[in-house]
């Protein structure tokens, strides 16, 4: 596994792993996290990805030379969530590719996540996520360090912030 910075040209690799992460989610019945329709199919989301990924530095999970994972690191939320009152580092457009789901892509993504966090000399670490479905990825991400602040809806999508200090 390689984690290596992306860039514009990252674009359609980035895109093919949302899209994956779509299928997937859907065939585990999940269908209001992030639709049913491809990323790359819809123009609007195309354009959130490619401007979320120029706000920040876009990253890529390599698996052999194949794009497994992604997420892109931002000074601040998107639109939905107030930025914090501190600096922050913000994890945006965390996905896995679906073949590559258990090989712990995202556990990488967000401990280099910590890592960069630090290189900045940042001390907060935010991202947000679906609250539905249970709550499993909040639990996943409390898994991981994070811990619940504030909850929030985007239309009738439920989320959950969630924070870590490094």
């Amino acid at each position: 596994m390689k984690i290596r910075k992306g860039g514009a040209d990252d674009l359609p690799a980035i895109l093919a792993i949302l899209d994956s992460a779509v299928v997937w989610l859907n065939g585990k019945g999940i269908t209001a996290q992030w639709g049913t329709e491809s990323f790359s199919g819809r123009p609007e989301a195309v354009e959130q990805v490619r401007r979320t990924m120029g706000e920040g530095d876009p990253w890529i999970v390599e698996i052999d030379g194949e794009p497994a994972g992604t997420m892109t690191l931002t000074p601040h939320p998107g639109r939905y969530i107030a930025p914090a009152d501190e600096p922050e580092v913000y994890v945006r457009l965390l996905a896995t590719d679906a073949r590559f789901h258990g090989h712990g892509v995202g556990a990488a993504l967000l401990a280099h996540a910590v890592e960069e966090t630090r290189r900045q000399e940042v001390s907060l670490l935010r991202v947000d996520c679906f609250a539905g479905s249970e709550g499993r990825l909040v639990s996943y991400y409390e898994g991981q360090g994070f811990t619940r602040t504030e909850t929030f809806a985007a239309g009738e999508w439920p989320g959950q912030v969630l924070e870590r200090r490094v």
